[in-house]
């Protein structure tokens, strides 16, 4: 390992908490939920400054949640609180009033703050002013504003090539920030710009532009009202979009089936216990899932093979009355050649593959067979397997043989995770540009951009790794921590000339660097936003395409920071200096001018001032909600793909990595795993009984977790074993802890996602 100023291990320290353990909840929400969320927001700011940040938090003329992307209603919003148990955790972590200063960073090294755990880390506060690790230091200090714009704008014109920069952006980033991030760095000279949908629905943007011409999903939530069916696959709404236990909550009321399809027996996907209504507070919990498919891990696949066999059966006994010939015909192509390849398949080879029973299979088509308005959602259990775009072009199928796309109450719905992430591409943020935005930023802003496509998430840490990628900045984001094989990627981290980050809280990516470092220290989405005495505000999109306004109330804990807008101009100014035609710090004056420019760049945004400011916003155009399909045929494309067993060998188990309720992405709120029963503990791993009995494991022994994927020995040490209603040969770990077992070359096919949730793993008991 390259390690400049004797950096310590990467990992969180594999220390134990005093563990305790209860039964898994059958229930999500109720009255625990209120408790949480006061305890954590009003323990981190206070009652008045917590009660502010509640009253104001996904408001119309509020801010957006910093957490997940699960939409706003359109029209009304509760009296009682827009928001869910995980949002105002968000807000609590980001809005703290525990702030640390350069005293704090010259009392705790590198090397002491890395043995905390990722919880005590972001615990210690909101950064309050830019820090500088020189070459060789142990410790952080302080620099101005100005020489940290100097010294980083040194750094990359001194590069050989732009490309040897790289600019990674997470899905907090507002729309405004983003997009002058991606003009700053396509004048600069690059399309190296990963970002986190490389590490979670790419997969969704490959398979969906490829069968529908659009990579974003195609509902809205009004359709969940009027839906006949959802199917809920590889996500986990109780824990990571709450907000989404409504509108399954109203679907079930209006009459609507609900299958959850999970390997693990989710509170959420059971039953809501809804704690804004007198329902909630009496205790009543209505069910949320009609059938529950207890799959194993990437039996997705297989799955809708399967579901697809019997409709297309269930066609031959009804004909026209299952599918949607119509449809199939006028809007569709490749449909013959997958219904050959489907009635081709060995049915128990198919139920053997995902687990489910045939039995079982052939009821939940039974019971879509007359039903057309179809909602199938997902998540990262989906996007995260080397056959991932296959497996979403499975389902695409599904909806195409109903009729299920470009109608109300139908279609495909990718859950989106961080409340910005899908806004940050619709911007511009993609290291594949399209060629109508680069011919676009070219007309308008009179320089000659970068046609070469620039590095993803797992191709900027090969590029760092080999000496390519010599300076990483990080708009937001916790790097190091989210992405796979922590080792390797803090190696290639520890091999740059100079890593930056434009952060709101501490994090164990300040903690391994390049051989120079500065951290940014910039506004969260909760601090007021002011401009020459105006206040601003900025947008985001939420998963189902609608841009709003997000306007912070809170006074900013620290008179050291700036807005991310306001970072971007600044460094843009200093780099680009003559050689830019654009006025950069007028734009972060006036945030209006961003959004002008908007406009005249990116498809959609036509009167973009006048429309955000209405209440709720609007929604950009989506051509597959209309029933367009903008692909190379003009048409709807249904796909053939084959379906395949992942070999494991007899010691070998299938892990996945999963979110506690307790955390969002890499921050850790707690360390308390309410829904499934695991308290004041994190390094553990969830194994089926008798894959515990063929290992001699008893409950809470301590194992280490290896893999030996590329002929390279990864160790996860010391977690605690918890027996689990999962299948056989199936376990589960949480994020990021067991990011170390993910191997950076195993990746999904077409959309070079990491196999978070497909990773071989040997558990063995601990020395």
């Amino acid at each position: 390992m390259s390690n400049n100023h004797n950096q310590p291990n990467p990992e969180n320290p594999p220390t134990f908490e005093e563990i305790s353990l209860e039964e898994p909840k059958k229930y999500a929400a109720g009255y625990p939920a209120i408790f949480e969320s006061a305890k954590h927001v009003f323990g981190a700011m206070g009652v008045k400054r917590g009660m502010s940040a509640l009253n104001s938090l996904n408001k119309m003329d509020g801010f957006d949640c910093p957490g997940c992307a699960w939409p706003d209603p359109d029209d009304e919003r509760s009296p009682l609180g827009e928001y869910c148990e995980n949002g105002a955790k968000a807000v609590a972590e980001e809005a703290t009033t525990k702030v640390i200063y350069a005293d704090f960073f010259a009392k705790h090294s590198l090397q002491e703050m890395a043995e905390w755990d990722d919880f005590k880390i972001g615990k210690s506060g909101r950064l309050a002013q830019p820090m500088y690790l020189a070459q060789g230091a142990t410790h952080y200090q302080a620099i101005s504003w100005k020489d940290a714009f100097q010294k980083i704008a040194g750094k990359l014109n001194g590069l050989a090539s732009p490309n040897e920069a790289i600019f990674y952006t997470s899905g907090r980033t507002s729309n405004e920030a983003a997009f002058l991030h991606q003009l700053f760095t396509k004048a600069y000279g690059t399309n190296n710009m990963p970002d986190c949908s490389n590490m979670c629905h790419e997969s969704s943007g490959v398979a969906l532009g490829d069968t529908l011409g659009i990579g974003k999903g195609s509902v809205k939530l009004e359709d969940f009202y009027e839906t006949d069916a959802i199917i809920i696959m590889g996500q986990n709404p109780g824990t990571n979009h709450p907000r989404m236990l409504t509108a399954l909550r109203k679907a079930r009321k209006n009459g609507a089936m609900i299958i959850g399809v999970n390997p693990m027996k989710e509170a959420g996907l059971i039953a809501f216990n809804d704690p804004q209504t007198i329902r909630g507070l009496l205790r009543t919990k209505p069910t949320i899932s009609t059938d529950y498919l207890h799959i194993k891990i990437n039996g997705d696949l297989p799955l809708m093979q399967a579901i697809g066999y019997y409709l297309l059966k269930f066609e031959e006994e009804f004909p026209g009355k299952v599918l949607d010939q119509n449809f199939i015909n006028n809007e569709t192509a490749g449909f013959e050649a997958y219904k050959k390849h489907i009635l081709s398949l060995n049915l128990n080879e198919l139920s053997e593959m995902c687990g489910i029973s045939l039995e079982q299979i052939k009821d939940i088509a039974d019971k879509l067979k007359f039903k057309n308005k179809i909602i199938i959602c997902w998540a990262m259990g989906l996007t995260q397997h080397k056959n991932s775009v296959d497996t979403i072009k499975e389902v695409v199928n599904i909806l195409l043989m109903k009729g299920s796309i470009g109608k109300p109450g139908a279609g495909t719905c990718p859950v989106r995770g961080h409340s910005n992430v899908q806004g940050d591409r619709t911007m511009g943020v993609y290291e594949k540009p399209w060629k109508w935005l680069l011919d676009k930023v070219e007309e308008n802003y009179n320089f000659t951009v970068p046609r070469a496509h620039g590095f993803d998430v797992v191709e900027s840490i090969e590029a760092m790794q080999k000496g390519e990628g010599k300076i990483f900045f990080g708009l937001g984001g916790n790097f190091l921590s989210a992405t796979p094989d922590t080792k390797y990627t803090a190696e290639a981290l520890q091999k740059c000339e100079l890593t930056v980050q434009i952060s709101t809280k501490l994090n164990r990516g300040h903690l391994i660097t390049g051989k120079e470092a500065i951290i940014l220290p910039t506004f969260g989405r909760s601090d007021a936003d002011i401009q020459k005495g105006i206040p601003q505000f900025v947008t985001c999109e939420n998963s189902m395409g609608v841009i709003q306004k997000s306007e912070g109330k809170l006074e900013p804990v620290s008179n050291q920071l700036m807005s991310e807008v306001a970072i971007i101009c600044h460094l843009a100014t200093e780099v680009l200096g003559e050689k830019s035609t654009i006025d950069w710090l007028s734009l972060h004056h006036d945030y209006d001018l961003i959004r002008d420019e908007i406009e005249r760049t990116i498809p959609g945004f036509d009167k973009y001032n006048l429309r955000v400011r209405k209440e709720g916003g609007f929604y950009l155009p989506n051509s597959s909600r209309i029933g367009d399909f903008p692909t190379e045929n003009n048409k709807a494309n249904f796909s053939v793909s084959k379906a395949e067993m992942i070999q494991l060998k007899e010691e070998e188990l299938l892990m996945m990595t999963i979110r506690s309720h307790d955390q969002y992405n890499t921050t850790i709120y707690g360390l308390n795993d309410r829904y499934r029963g695991v308290h004041n503990e994190r390094r553990v791993i969830f194994m089926n009984k008798n894959d515990m009995e063929k290992r001699g494991l008893n409950k809470l022994d301590v194992v280490n977790l290896h893999n030996f994927d590329d002929d390279r020995e990864r160790v996860a040490h010391r977690f605690l074993v918890i027996p689990y209603d999962i299948p056989e040969t199936c376990c589960a770990t949480y994020f990021p802890e067991t990011n170390v077992l993910v191997p950076v070359k195993s990746v999904a096919r077409e959309s070079n996602t990491p196999t978070s949730k497909s990773v071989k793993i040997e558990v063995r008991k601990a020395e």
